[in-house]
Parts: C-alpha cells; structure tokens; sequence
C-alpha cells in the first residue's frame, strides 16, 4: 500500500500551495524536534506575509527571543496579547472591505482568542482552524514523537520509514539540497510538487503571490479559497 507523506515545520498560516500538498498526501509529518530559525530570509515559522497599500508586511506570532539551537517546539510564546492585537489591527486596517471579511474574520479572531504558551502549539491550532475551513482532513504526527536521529535527507527517510511511508511529496525548494539517492537505497519514492499560484483578486495594485493563506481567505472568502485550492490539485 502506498503512503504520501509531506513533511515541513510548523510554519504559521502558510501559503496557498502549502495547503496544496495535503490534497495529494495521506499524512503531516510535523517536523517540531529541528532548530527554530530566526532572523533570516528563511524564518517562517513565525510569521508570514499579507498584503497593505504600502507592499507586503510581516504577520508575526510574539515569541521570547529563544537561545541558540533552541528546536521550534520549545519556543515560548510572548506573555500578554499585545502581538494578538497588533495581528488583528494589521489585518482589520488592510482587508475589512475585502469580500471574505465578514465570513473569515471572525473565525480568525476565535483562533487568536485561545491561550498557548509554546509556539508550535498555537500554529497547530491554528492550522487545523484554516483545515476546518477549507474542509480538508490532513492527520499528523509531531517528529519529536518519534525520536528521530541523522540530519538532512538521512533525518527525513528515517521519518518516513517510522511512520511507514513509501513516497515523500516534496516542495520544489528542498531540489538543492536533496539527494535522491538515499531516498532509493531505502525504497521510498520522491514526488516534487507542482503548483502554479492562482490569481485571485486583491486590493492595493498588482497582484502578489505567496502571501499566507489568511490573504486568500479575507479576499475570496471561504467557499473561493476551496474552489482555488482544488482547482491547483
């Protein structure tokens, strides 16, 4: 029997095509036991971007500044609500005339309004709040309930083989560093994604793609946002 398996981290309210996977997969390998990134190009985790009159703007989950080499499921989550008020002030200021308002603003707000004190926590809320709205069933599987070991490409087939996978559905992004070849020698098949971002209506100019899934939903509402979804599958 075949199993898909994607595995990334716990990114917060990620783009269209990250959701995209998930309609070709049979499982979530949630990759939480690895090093929080923080303050590169490369730091998802956290935050990610919607649109305003002046370009696009970081959407950030407060955090307390973690040590090095802190993995992302020990990262804390800022005491108070005051980065919950900047998020939803952000998004009130740049999509209350948009069409999706009324309907996916108030269920973003209830995810908001539910206390975590560890990042990884509330970003998988929060995922499975926006699974709910596109009625998609995605199980998961944290890996630090796995006890992995090895790095890399070795870390990801040892994964797979845990959770019995026999293919890996990869984002295109991982092409550099992947080496097919260890995936091979352990049976497991590498799929790459194929995903061309829709265009879909949106205030303040031009179009810009690969803004966090909260952009599609405020600006297409829910039932649009599924139809853009599957129509990528």
């Amino acid at each position: 029997m075949t199993l898909t398996a994607v595995i990334h981290q716990p990114d917060f309210a990620s783009y269209l095509g990250f959701f995209q996977r998930f309609l070709n997969a049979d499982l979530y390998i949630v990759l939480d036991h690895v090093q929080f990134v923080h303050g590169t190009s490369k730091s998802w985790t956290h935050r990610d971007k919607i649109k305003t009159a002046q370009g696009d703007r970081w959407l950030t989950v407060g955090i307390r500044k973690p040590s090095f080499g802190t993995p992302i499921n020990a990262v804390e989550l800022a005491p108070g609500t005051g980065w919950i008020d900047q998020n939803l002030s952000l998004l009130r200021e740049n999509y209350r005339r948009s069409d999706g308002w009324s309907e996916v603003f108030p269920r973003v707000e209830m995810l908001y309004g539910r206390r975590f004190e560890l990042l990884a926590d509330f970003n998988m809320h929060f995922l499975e709040g926006i699974l709910d709205m596109l009625e998609v069933t995605m199980p998961t599987v944290r890996s630090s309930t796995l006890s992995p070991e090895g790095h890399k490409n070795e870390l990801l087939v040892e994964l797979l083989r845990k959770v019995g996978a026999t293919r890996y559905l990869s984002g295109l992004g991982a092409r550099d560093y992947m080496r097919p070849e260890v995936f091979q020698a352990a049976g497991i098949e590498i799929e790459w994604q194929h995903f061309v971002h829709p265009v879909y209506p949106q205030p303040f100019g031009a179009f810009m793609p690969y803004l966090s899934i909260l952009d599609t939903l405020l600006n297409c509402g829910i039932a649009g946002t599924r139809d853009l979804l599957w129509s990528c599958k």
